[in-house]
């Protein structure tokens, strides 16, 4: 019963946490571009998000290891309230002003997010791996869920309640929750505080670096044509509002963590010791770079461009979900319970690392070549993931 109030209410943190997270994107995003900046200069703005993500997930893994998950997860909702008070002075917001507050919402993110999912391993006994997959979709999927929410509830505030405003709006109900979780959370969330070198921090599992590395590509192919590509041609090529932008955006992220949340399902994996291995993996991802293939050859045939993004979109969240379920289970799968909070930390590391290569390239070759040379460009880093995802197949069989 523990266990159970222990995963509530760290869904619950990392829910609310999210919520604003995704709120907070659009907003930058739509408002930044209001104000005439370009899509470069809007991926600028989340370089340091980015970039300190990849700082914030090695270091927050050894944070974790000596100090405890709840205090790595509570410092990431105390972090990202001062980020959206920083944020709100809507008299301040230079270029390096946004670019600084940015950076304290994405170690916030990634404290956050890393606390959350290594809690999972430990609140679980090792031999539940199908549960563990239940539980770790579950938390995923409804994450994203939240996230398309915040997408959504982005965009119809910065229409309907202004700027400054809505971002009050969302460090109040952000603050209310962590303080509700900060008094209903059961016990510590660690398996017993270790002294770590920093020599620990990098991974020595032939399993996890593949796994790291297919997702540094993953998740670089997701974002190099959705973050900054996508709603700026949605609102500069097909004169879209910031509502219309904010709405699709939220169906996607939605609908995405629906499947996400019920992989586990769809896949069949329905008995507490089933679940899934590096062959899924391979076969998930070859059908992501098959949907991006499509959506290229709909462009070159001149299909209608409105209706090759909303279906293109529909099957890119569908498989990427899969994906994305997949390979949140099999880091917590690999990874030593002793040392959760590293691995995990290590993998997510990689993960924003990709967010950070596919958030500039997507600004960058939007910028240079249009939108079909984003898909390219995504299509090309789903190869990548593919042959690594494969080297991972025969990792995982050595390992055995």
């Amino acid at each position: 019963m523990s266990a159970l109030k222990s995963y509530i209410t760290v869904t619950v943190a990392y829910w609310a946490f999210t919520l604003t997270d995704g709120a907070l994107r659009m907003l930058v995003v739509l408002y930044f571009h209001q104000l005439g900046f370009d899509a470069l200069s809007i991926a600028f703005l989340f370089l340091f998000y980015e970039l300190f993500g990849v700082v914030t997930n090695l270091l927050g893994g050894w944070l974790a290891a000596r100090f405890g998950l709840n205090k790595t997860l509570f410092a990431g909702l105390i972090l990202q309230v001062s980020a959206l008070y920083l944020l709100s002075f809507e008299s301040y917001l230079s270029v390096a002003y946004v670019m600084f507050a940015q950076a304290i919402s994405g170690i916030a993110k990634d404290l956050n997010k890393m606390s959350a999912k290594s809690s999972l391993k430990l609140l679980l006994p090792q031999e539940a791996e199908g549960t563990l997959f239940k539980w770790v979709a579950l938390l995923t999927g409804s994450k994203n869920t939240l996230k398309g929410v915040g997408f959504f509830l982005g965009g119809f505030l910065l229409q309907w309640q202004g700027y400054e405003n809505s971002l009050l709006t969302l460090m109040v109900g952000l603050s209310t929750v962590a303080i509700a979780c900060w008094l209903t959370m059961p016990g510590e969330l660690n398996a017993g505080r270790v002294k770590v070198k920093f020599k620990q921090l990098f991974s020595k599992s032939p399993l996890v670096n593949y796994l790291s590395a297919a997702r540094f590509f993953l998740f670089g192919a997701r974002d190099v044509w959705f973050v900054i590509a996508l709603p700026v041609f949605l609102q500069t090529q097909l004169n879209w509002q910031h509502a219309q932008v904010g709405t699709l955006m939220a169906g996607w992220i939605i609908l995405y963590g629906i499947v996400q949340s019920i992989t586990p399902k769809l896949l069949g994996f329905q008995s507490p010791t089933h679940a899934p291995t590096a062959r899924n993996a391979i076969i998930a991802v070859a059908g992501l770079l098959l949907v991006l293939l499509v959506m290229i050859v709909a462009n070159y045939l001149s299909l209608d461009i409105t209706y090759n993004i909303i279906l293109g979109l529909l099957g890119f969240a569908l498989v990427f979900a899969v994906n994305s379920a997949i390979h949140s289970y099999l880091i917590l799968s690999y990874s030593a319970q002793k040392n959760v909070s590293l691995d995990v930390g290590f993998y997510y590391m990689s993960n924003a690392a990709g967010r950070l290569a596919g958030t500039l390239l997507s600004g960058l070759v939007f910028l240079k070549a249009g939108f079909v040379a984003c898909l390219w460009t995504s299509a090309m880093m789903i190869f990548l993931c593919l042959l690594i995802t494969i080297k991972l197949k025969y990792a995982e069989k050595v390992s055995s």
